[in-house]
């Protein structure tokens, strides 16, 4: 039997990524988004966001593109996508209601309208997208309404578990594949697509719709709470003179709790946590569960505090006010090996400290022209050097490797003042302290 051929609805950071990695498994994949100027430019071999490795794979596959393997194309058309394949992976944004912790769902559901009525012969479509726990199933209803192949055409439930910089390793090796399914066909056709990962290894997991679209969700708020943990966890420790480093260290030898996603900082943002865990407390509160989940609200409340801190610490640092200060800013985007600014704690610092009269300058390798759209009225710099010149204070709020790899002693011919204000807790504070810098982190000793 032949393999069956997929299409991608959705081409942005998460479709992009999956369409890529289906071609580079073998399958004949056609792309579709509804922005023309999106599918020009994966057309031309190009992808619209930073992610290493992504335009590589993207260009061994795109059709017509010198030595490819024409496996991969694009479109506007969804009569063309619902002719081509037989296996629709949802891949649209969900990003959070105007004014409302819920999700807006209005991408998904213009994604399953448009395509639904073009479905005419037997054929799988599978949600990858974040959505509220209960919009499978209703979402499954319509497209039996829909599609003119009736009960042929049948939905599941794939959440995605991308992690920004590793998007690619993460589709092609994936550390777990959850399907959700309500028939043997289905759970069958998902598992020759993930033939190749699940033959490395990959556990495959199946579950009823529920709780397939519950696992995104759980996942997103258990590292939340274990990151906003270790940030409450530094306030106590600069409340007590204690050194959250050594304390994160300390409890990550417990293999009960692990190492990972214990540096305290500046808190988590991008286009997932935060919104993913406001959208799971308002389906709890629709759900009559609100209770459950009240504890999100507090992890929420200590990640956005860890950024006026940030501010706090710096006003401290020049002398209690910032009106009239240099600040140089290391680090725009929300985290390393991406160009993502969403929601980024970076930004949000620098944006607060130019609102109080300081002038601001950053610099970021990847995320400088995201960072530009967002706030233009900041400072730019084509450097970490040129950014720090005349600073009166240094921020590393983006914890690159980088920043990490930058010698104290040339920055500090540099600046005006040898003031370090490392916001990640990630560089190394006696090789700081030796070149004469003063360096201050979240939850750590001043000395």
């Amino acid at each position: 039997m032949a393999a069956p051929k997929i299409t991608v609805i959705g081409t942005g950071y998460l479709g992009a990524t999956h369409a890529a990695a289906m071609a580079e498994l073998g399958f004949q994949v056609l792309g579709l988004d509804v922005v023309p100027e999106k599918i020009e430019m994966l057309g031309a071999g190009r992808v619209p966001m930073y992610e290493p490795g992504l335009e590589e794979i993207l260009r061994r596959h795109v059709a017509g593109l010198p030595g490819s393997s024409g496996r991969l194309s694009f479109t506007t058309s969804y009569a063309e996508a619902a002719e081509f394949g037989d296996v629709h992976f949802i891949c649209v944004n969900t990003p959070q209601k105007h004014g409302e912790y819920a999700a807006d769902m209005s991408y998904v559901d213009a994604a399953v309208e448009s395509l639904a009525p073009h479905l005419a012969r037997p054929a799988l479509v599978v949600g990858k997208s974040t959505v509220p726990v209960g919009s499978a199933a209703r979402l499954a209803a319509r497209i039996a309404e829909l599609a003119p192949a009736g009960q042929e055409v049948e939905l599941a439930w794939n959440p995605e578990f991308l992690r920004e910089g590793f998007a690619v390793e993460d589709t092609l090796h994936p550390d777990r594949i959850v399907v959700g399914v309500t028939s043997e066909r289905a759970e069958k056709l998902l598992r020759e697509v993930y033939a190749g990962p699940v033959a490395e290894g990959s556990p495959f997991l199946v579950t009823d719709l529920p709780t397939a679209e519950l696992v995104k969700t759980a996942a997103n708020a258990f590292l939340s709470t274990k990151i906003s943990f270790i940030n409450a966890m530094a306030e106590i420790c600069e409340a007590a003179g204690g050194d959250v480093a050594k304390l994160a260290e300390a409890i990550g030898h417990d293999d009960r709790i692990g190492r990972k996603f214990l540096r305290a900082g500046i808190g988590f943002g991008g286009g997932c946590l935060p919104k993913d865990i406001r959208a799971f407390m308002a389906r709890a509160g629709e759900l009559g569960a609100d209770q459950a989940l009240t504890f999100l609200r507090e992890v929420d409340s200590i990640n956005m505090r860890r950024r006026a801190h940030m501010v706090e610490l710096t006003r401290e640092a020049v002398g209690g006010a910032v009106l009239g200060t240099r600040i140089a800013v290391l680090g725009a985007s929300f985290k390393p090996d991406s160009d993502d600014v969403r929601d980024s704690p970076a930004l949000n610092v620098a944006g607060q400290l130019h609102l109080q009269g300081a002038q601001v300058t950053v610099y970021d390798p990847k995320g400088m022209e995201n960072a530009r759209a967002v706030f233009p009225t900041l400072g730019y710099a084509p450097s970490a050097l040129e950014a720090v010149r005349g600073a009166d204070a240094v921020l590393h709020l983006t914890e690159w490797r980088e920043f990490r790899e930058l010698d104290p002693e040339v920055l500090g011919e540099a600046v005006a003042h040898r003031r370090m204000l490392d916001g990640r807790n990630t560089l190394d504070p006696a090789l700081w302290r030796e070149a004469g810098w003063s360096y201050r982190a979240l939850g750590r000793p001043t000395a």
